[in-house]
């Protein structure tokens, strides 16, 4: 029989014999948070395999997870690889229609849903005609939905099926920052890539690494940062099912002393102007921070490194490429830049004709790894426009610098002109957020009483009170940071700005 090439037998079943098999794989933060040892995780994903086959869920069937990072979670997504089951994780934070389009567009035979997200889906599961069943993570579930705990109980163990490494997994659905989501299609061999890329050569973690993701295990770059990389290494992971602020990051990091911490722009940028009083209890052990989802702002990575004294390496990843492909790395970061190719992947920068551009010029971003996805699930035309051959294309554009090193300008969408001159809105957003005022800020194009695009600039403010005449002072900052003709011409002070569950900003939805 040829080698099974099913990523469980990796991350998760060999574990179980080795002498890791008693310690916690993953603990839930909070004083009254349960643990999920390695040799549990093994039993309790075998047993969800035999929980597939008595629901009438078969292989290569897809499953819906609307599930908040808990213990189930690991149990639920491993449990349905072994079985060769296609477990999809959708984004925990959606609208009832939203859920409904991806119920539909999966096909999924069953969902697995955490209580309190249930009042959400509960409207559209009428629609979902392919449902077969609805297990609830919860205390209080009543018919016509099954309690997971108590059904998972009564399965006994199935074995691993056999997989070949180039079959089809999981599905992950596209965060949507330019609109409906797309169900992107990885396979078994896509996880270890990423583990044995990014996970081992940059991050570098170890079984010893206790790492705290604040970056969710419903998208790509969560589910790499919590599920595989410690998994391919016998590590710990600290699941936080509520939503990351700073009072309740603090608290996780206190109570788990993480060494390796994951966010993403955004909420550094509010973790650092919440510690220009001192740093908490609990950063002792951190080791290593990452970043990713959107660039990182030069200001944010030098603000969080001379408060913790730990630097944090940008990086960039896609749904389509798994996790991160460009990076930073240890003792080589430099703050406004998004770093080299991960070892492993090849990167290139094209501009609109397929020509590779020179040092100083902006084109957009096209990578070659190995964890590149198969395909958008029914989604032809835009597979096609995005996976050419072994290149996939980002969408997002980029300066090449003489060194090497690559500068984050902006998504394809997002770019314009303005006076015949390519303008980055991120570089214009950078320069605002130098300024002591700003927390963050969004630049998009406006046209102007000629019908000539020119920025246009959505500030987020740290007090929430402007200063007198706030509008032309950052005006005048952002020409003296940039450049004459890249300020915005509007400003205009918002209490937050759109965004996906990855942190990124919807820019679409401000132009």
């Amino acid at each position: 029989m040829e080698d099974n090439g099913n990523a469980a037998l990796y991350f998760v079943d060999r574990h179980a014999e080795h002498n890791r098999a008693h310690k916690p794989a993953f603990i839930e933060a909070g004083e009254d948070g349960r643990s999920l040892t390695y040799a549990q995780l093994e039993e309790r994903s075998a047993q969800m395999a035999e929980l597939l086959e008595q629901s009438g869920v078969h292989r290569e069937d897809r499953i819906a997870m609307i599930t908040l990072d808990s213990i189930e979670f690991p149990v639920i997504f491993w449990g349905a690889i072994k079985a060769g089951v296609i477990p999809v994780p959708v984004n925990a934070l959606l609208s009832s229609e939203l859920y409904g389009a991806i119920l539909q567009d999966s096909r999924a035979k069953a969902l697995f849903i955490s209580e309190e997200l249930l009042p959400v889906v509960e409207p559209i599961l009428k629609d979902a005609a392919d449902l077969r069943a609805v297990f609830v993570i919860g205390k209080d579930v009543v018919a016509p939905y099954f309690d997971f705990g108590s059904t998972l109980k009564g399965c006994k163990p199935r074995d691993t099926v056999q997989a070949s490494e180039d079959e089809c997994a999981f599905w992950l659905y596209s965060s949507g920052s330019t609109g409906r989501p797309k169900g992107v299609m990885h396979v078994h061999s896509s996880l270890k890539a990423t583990s044995d890329t990014y996970g081992w050569q940059v991050l570098g973690i170890d079984e010893n690494d206790i790492i705290f993701s604040a970056a969710k295990l419903f998208f790509a770059y969560g589910l790499g940062n919590g599920m595989t990389f410690p998994l391919s290494v016998g590590a710990t992971t600290i699941l936080y099912p509520g939503r990351p602020t700073p009072d309740s990051i603090f608290e996780v990091m206190k109570s788990a002393e993480p060494t390796i911490f994951c966010g993403v722009p955004t909420l550094y940028a509010a973790l650092v102007a919440a510690m220009a009083e001192g740093v908490p209890e609990g950063f002792g052990q951190l080791r290593r921070s990452i970043s990713a989802g959107e660039a990182l702002p030069a200001e944010v990575g030098k603000g969080w490194q001379k408060i913790t004294g730990v630097d944090i390496l940008d990086g960039v990843g896609s749904t389509e490429m798994l996790h991160i492909f460009l990076s930073n790395s240890p003792g080589d970061v430099v703050y406004g830049t998004s770093g080299t190719a991960v070892p492993g992947y090849e990167l290139r920068l094209v501009d609109d004709h397929g020509a590779e551009v020179s040092a100083g010029e902006i084109g957009e971003l096209l990578v070659n790894g190995p964890s590149a996805a198969d395909a958008y699930w029914n989604q032809r035309d835009k597979s096609r426009a995005t996976f050419e051959g072994q290149w996939t294309r980002t969408g997002d554009k980029y300066e090449k610098q003489a060194d090497g090193r690559l500068v984050y300008c902006g998504r394809t969408d997002d770019m314009f002109k303005v006076s015949g001159i390519w303008v980055s809105p991120f570089e214009i957003e950078q320069a605002l957020v130098t300024y002591p005022e700003v927390l963050e800020a969004a630049v998009v194009a406006a046209a102007d009483e000629n019908g000539l695009d020119k920025p246009k600039a959505y500030v987020v403010l740290k007090d929430g009170n402007g200063v007198v005449g706030l509008e032309e002072i950052l005006k005048e900052h952002v020409k003296n940071a940039v450049g004459k003709w890249k300020y915005p011409r509007w400003i205009e002070v918002v209490e937050d700005l759109p965004k996906t569950a990855t942190g990124k900003i919807q820019r679409f939805k401000l132009r």
